[in-house]
């Protein structure tokens, strides 16, 4: 399957790339988390005899070797270690904190050897931010509510071990407090207002950012000041972290 039908970016090709490449050869049954379109799981079943493809609306995806199923991650209705590969990408940045460590528990519970794991890697999340139409308040950009390194996906999946890691992509992006403070009082004009994602607050969708006063324009330049004196020492890292998991026979 060329990936080209669904993303056409080369960043978006060399993520998903990777991804399959990591892919511990083949097994019986793999879960894709957060299916969507169901594009990841056309392209599991050239592995898995069988691709169980969950998100919160029940996907539509016309395969016959895909199960279509409207589920929770925190919350999977699956019985445990039955689960060759449970493969989970582009979702655990979006849950909220209180429940990351029970949605990590539910994807090593269900799995029976492997879990794929693809996030934003040490993403600044000030970095982007919009500000709600309807609520006012402060969202992360794209509705990225995590931020993840290495150190804390091991801590996540405590009972399983690297098998594989690979980062994918290159960005030195970073703001500081005082820039980012700036940007809030001046609206965000600047923020990810593009995003599918709705409010993390309100639930709303985000629309676009409001006409800023004369004063708001002044702490937008302030903040881009503030955000160019630490540009000189920033260095680059990966865009993405990918990491396959093993549970210990």
């Amino acid at each position: 399957m060329d990936l080209t039908d669904y993303r056409s970016s080369a960043s978006e090709q060399a993520r998903v790339g990777d991804l399959m490449a990591m892919i511990p050869g083949k097994g019986d049954i793999a879960l894709d988390v957060g299916a969507r379109d169901g594009f990841i799981s056309k392209l599991l079943v050239n592995h898995y005899s069988t691709v169980i493809a969950l998100d919160l609306a029940q996907p539509e995806i016309e395969h016959e070797r895909i199960q279509c199923v409207q589920g929770d991650i925190t919350s999977l209705k699956i019985d445990s270690d039955t689960i060759d590969l449970v493969f989970c990408a582009e979702v655990l940045e979006h849950i909220p904190e209180r429940l990351l460590e029970t949605a990590c528990r539910e994807l090593a519970r269900v799995s029976k050897n492997y879990v794929l794991i693809g996030v934003p890697f040490k993403q600044d999340i000030r970095l982007g931010r919009t500000t709600c139409g309807c609520c006012g308040k402060v969202n992360p950009p794209w509705g990225h509510v995590n931020r993840f390194d290495e150190k804390r996906l091991a801590e996540l999946f405590p009972g399983f071990v690297v098998d594989k890691q690979s980062f994918v992509g290159e960005t030195a992006e970073q703001t500081n407090a005082l820039s980012s403070a700036l940007m809030d009082l001046a609206g965000n004009p600047y923020g990810t207002y593009g995003q599918e994602e709705a409010c993390v607050h309100c639930g709303g969708k985000l629309g676009g950012p409001k006409s800023r006063k004369f004063w708001q324009k002044v702490l937008t330049k302030l903040a881009f000041v503030a955000r160019g004196f630490q540009k000189p020492f920033l260095k680059p890292h990966g865009n993405w972290i990918h990491v396959l998991l093993r549970k210990p026979s």
